[in-house]
């Protein structure tokens, strides 16, 4: 019996002739009617629109946006789940076909051929010598997760996941020992003011990428100063600082209240830019939008200096990511995502606090293309402050325009 799930191929599915499956049958009249008088969501004013702005900046009440979105949310999950009754009748229908003289074949109704990953989960008492690569997929990872988000202080951390390993290299560099690692993945986290939230995250992300045996070191990049949060400028810093330590190879932009429910949501790169956190609580677990690509995100190193990075001139929160959407785009790359229920993620309360929101990203985005050559990694300038600590690298630096200046385009 195979490991986890296993497909039976398409191809030897259509081997077997079947009875052609009769249509479903239409939902009553009633049903339908009720349908038409479900309530629309109604859409709430943006905040942007209530409050008063000074320069392109103005202050939100913490979570306004993410409340709206989660109305929203709710009423369109509402009108999903009645338009799916027909579809659950057709599953059942076609289900009944992929049976024949009392044997079930395997078929998923939740992704195409295409999509599916393969099953490539290695059976139990396999063993590899250390000079082959790590698998992608392995039994030792738990799949869901317990999620833990109470705060815990650094020391106590730093004691629990450096038990047994008293002279890990400081910075938090880690390699598995029993193969040699797939990737080697530079974690990068921007922030300000989060300090209670890099243990959180610690404690629950360093355990799950040992566990998928990838080379790997956190690297927490802290706005100082007092101009607007600049969260993509971040990034940009700590690719440049991550690079003069070693040769990463991938890249994962870690928001640092974002913590993975799945831990098969393998942190590896790939042919394409991925998008890891697909599916967040805060957004009753939809995507809430398909160019949606904030949270946690990752690409190769050569994929980065390709769209020369994330944008710099994105001051205050929001527009960083669809930027970068854009730019994948534009250099001919489209986005992965995760299969199914691994790109589930909770986050940590207090989104954004004490952060303005940033109006002039819609003129920016609007220009996405002609920027995207003059405004990124190569136009960037700065002076950090580095510091090592047992389980990371701290990168501080003091932003501001001036240090990443824009030419015409």
């Amino acid at each position: 019996m195979c490991p986890y799930a296993c497909r039976v191929p398409v191809a030897a599915l259509h081997q077997v002739r079947f009875p052609p499956p009769p249509p479903p049958s239409p939902p009553p009249h009633s049903q339908s009617k009720n349908i038409k008088s479900l309530p629309r969501p109604f859409l709430f004013p943006s905040a942007s629109a209530s409050l008063s702005a000074r320069g392109q900046y103005i202050s939100v009440l913490a979570g306004v946006n993410e409340y709206v979105f989660m109305v929203q949310a709710r009423g369109i999950q509402l009108r999903e789940n009645v338009r799916n009754i027909g579809s659950q009748v057709l599953e059942q229908v076609v289900r009944g076909a992929y049976s024949v003289n009392g044997t079930d074949y395997a078929y998923d109704f939740n992704v195409s051929e295409s999509e599916a990953p393969p099953t490539t989960y290695l059976p139990e008492g396999f063993t590899y010598l250390p000079s082959q690569v790590c698998p992608e997929r392995l039994l030792s990872m738990k799949g869901k997760l317990e999620v833990n988000m109470s705060e815990v202080s650094l020391e106590e951390v730093e004691k629990s996941l450096l038990e047994g390993e008293p002279n890990r290299t400081p910075g938090g560099f880690w390699k598995p020992k029993d193969c040699l690692p797939r990737w080697k993945v530079a974690i990068l986290v921007p922030f300000r003011n989060r300090h209670e939230h890099l243990p959180i995250l610690l404690r629950h992300l360093v355990p799950v990428l040992q566990r998928q045996r990838l080379q790997f070191a956190f690297y927490f990049v802290e706005q100082g100063g007092t101009e607007p949060f600049n969260r993509a400028m971040l990034f940009n810093v700590g690719f440049k600082e991550a690079m003069k330590d070693l040769d990463w190879d991938c890249l994962v932009f870690h928001d640092v209240d974002h913590l993975m429910e799945n831990d098969r949501n393998y942190y590896g790169c790939a042919d394409m830019p991925r998008h890891f956190a697909v599916k967040l609580d805060k957004y009753s677990y939809m995507l809430p939008y398909t160019e949606f690509f904030g949270g946690v995100s990752g690409m190769t190193v050569k994929q980065f200096k390709k769209i020369n990075g994330f944008p710099n001139a994105f001051w205050g929160w929001g527009g960083e990511d669809d930027d970068l959407w854009n730019r994948v785009r534009y250099a001919n790359y489209t986005v992965s995502r995760p299969h199914g229920e691994q790109g589930r993620y909770r986050s940590i309360s207090r989104h954004h606090r004490g952060e303005v929101q940033f109006l002039g990203r819609y003129s920016l985005l609007r220009h996405s293309k002609e920027r995207q050559k003059v405004d990124g990694l190569l136009n960037l300038n700065y002076s950090p402050l580095v510091s090592r600590r047992p389980l990371y690298t701290n990168i501080t630096v003091r932003l501001s325009r001036e240090l990443a200046p824009v030419g015409d385009y």
